[in-house]
């Protein structure tokens, strides 16, 4: 075990004297990267722990690090350390998701803070950085699509950030949708997508979903949502009008 430890120690120090340089010169062309010893340091180790498999614990102890910068609202340096945690390790699809929750609503946030708050701050500029941490966050989420693909996770905080920062429901509908098609995906997505289109005043198409969804959803399971489903079938039905002949009737041996 002593020979292993010291023979990690010496590839070590002999790849952070390649490392090094290369991490001087990034921190000098990005600002961001002015941090303290302790992020060069893990700046400095990034190649060994690419090298020797370590890609895990050092992205766990990167992001702990922004976590710290995150507390003090530095928000340059933590935008700079959450891209470079997913690129350390662009595996946990958990680093993915709350950089993106990150980006489009704490940095969002810390901006009107910084510009005078919500009360001060006019409405439309308000709006224009909520939609450009959006944009942002979206094609972060772009990028997390490649490693993770067919992810409905991912779908659902798109939609969430389309709902939320970019005030798009018809886009955070459709997000829903792709989410739904996605293996494994919750059942609450595919009623979101529904509720939306509902929303938006497409009720016909929130109808035509739902009774689309009804017959596939398990009797046994609650988060499936059977008796919602039916319910909201019901109401769409009153609100359009539909003569009752018409009206959706599960089939036989459907509770």
């Amino acid at each position: 075990m002593a020979v292993v430890v010291a023979g990690l120690g010496l590839a070590g120090a002999l790849l952070n004297r390649v490392a090094a340089p290369a991490w001087t010169e990034m921190r000098a062309q990005q600002p961001a990267l002015q941090l303290d010893s302790a992020v060069t340091a893990t700046g400095q180790g990034v190649t060994l722990a690419l090298l020797g498999g370590f890609r895990a614990l050092v992205a766990d102890g990167t992001w702990i690090r922004m976590y710290d910068v995150w507390v003090e609202r530095e928000l340059p340096v933590v935008d700079t350390l959450i891209r470079l945690v997913t690129a350390i390790d662009p595996r946990p699809l958990y680093f993915w998701l709350n950089g993106a929750r990150i980006i489009a609503h704490d940095f969002a946030n810390w901006r009107v803070a910084a510009a005078g708050g919500h009360e001060v701050l006019a409405a439309a500029v308000q709006r224009q950085i909520d939609a450009e941490q959006g944009r942002l966050a979206l094609r972060y989420l772009e990028a997390a699509a490649a490693f993770h693909p067919a992810n409905a996770e991912l779908w659902i905080e798109r939609a969430g950030i389309e709902l939320v920062r970019l005030g798009d429901p018809a886009a955070a509908a459709e997000s829903y949708r792709r989410a739904w098609e996605q293996p494994h995906a919750p059942y609450f997505a595919a009623r979101l997508h529904a509720e939306l289109l509902r929303r938006l005043g497409r009720k016909a198409e929130a109808l035509d979903w739902y009774v689309k969804l009804y017959p596939g959803l398990p009797a046994g399971d609650e988060g499936a949502g059977r008796d919602v489903v039916l319910a909201r079938i019901r109401d769409l039905e009153e609100e359009l009008q539909i003569a009752a002949e018409r009206r959706y009737q599960p089939s036989p041996g459907q509770p």
